[in-house]
């Protein structure tokens, strides 16, 4: 990953993201097949949901007969965490038009953020729209196709569980997460194991007491202002010679 911010560059910088977006796509449309859900469904889901997580969560409900309003509510919780993430990323194109922060914004997923904050860190924390639009239309297409063609393929595998097939979008957060924390220059690692290490904590307590998506995002928003409030505690701290 370099300096440059064209629309060539997202392309290429995406590229190792969107290898995972084919295993995890290939998982899901294996696991919908076996869900009964056909082709066709597949690509309108990942092409109007796109969501990896809330694309796994839909097809487990849709196969319990689950109301139309627990699918929608549930789907809404475990996407919820976009807003986090859009807010973020908004600050640095905050110069560009609505327009073009709304394109940005509906196509955002875990990877193409993950992939934006580690950009920043070698151009001087900038982006440009161009290099954003590259990335994710690249990571959005191959999503779609990796979706479709494992539903194609699933009649080969009867029992997508058997093999891990449903955790397949677990390990790439996992994966993101790892990149994320080795690559961020602009703060300790070990600041980063203390946020993660909160968030874990948090999320274990408050499964007792909520739904597990809840939980999720109320354990995100609580690792974000205490990972704010040690940053403040930092800068405030006195330096000594």
């Amino acid at each position: 990953m370099d300096i440059d911010l064209s629309a060539k560059a997202g392309l290429k910088d995406v590229m190792p993201t969107a290898f995972g977006y084919i295993g995890v796509g290939l998982a899901f449309g294996i696991v919908a097949h076996t869900s009964g859900i056909g082709p066709f469904m597949v690509l309108l889901m990942s092409l109007i949901v796109y969501a990896g997580s809330a694309q796994f969560v839909l097809t487990s409900m849709l196969l319990a007969a689950s109301p139309v309003s627990a699918i929608v509510a549930s789907v809404f919780l475990v996407n919820a965490r976009m807003a986090l993430m859009s807010m973020t990323v908004a600050p640095y194109l905050k110069k560009e038009s609505l327009t073009q922060n709304i394109l940005i914004g509906s196509l955002l997923t875990d990877e193409t953020f993950a992939l934006s904050m580690n950009k920043l860190n070698v151009t001087h924390r900038t982006l440009r729209p161009a290099w954003f639009h590259a990335a994710n239309l690249g990571a959005y297409l191959i999503w779609a196709a990796a979706t479709v063609a494992g539903d194609l393929v699933g009649s080969l595998i009867p029992d997508a569980k058997a093999f891990g097939l449903d955790f397949a979008v677990v390990a790439m957060f996992i994966g993101l997460l790892y990149l994320q924390m080795v690559t961020d220059r602009s703060r300790r690692f070990s600041r980063h194991l203390e946020v993660a290490g909160t968030v874990m904590l948090l999320m274990v307590i408050l499964m007792r007491f909520m739904p597990g998506n809840t939980a999720i995002l109320v354990a995100t928003v609580l690792g974000c202002l205490i990972g704010m409030a040690l940053e403040h505690l930092r800068k405030e701290a006195p330096t000594h010679d």
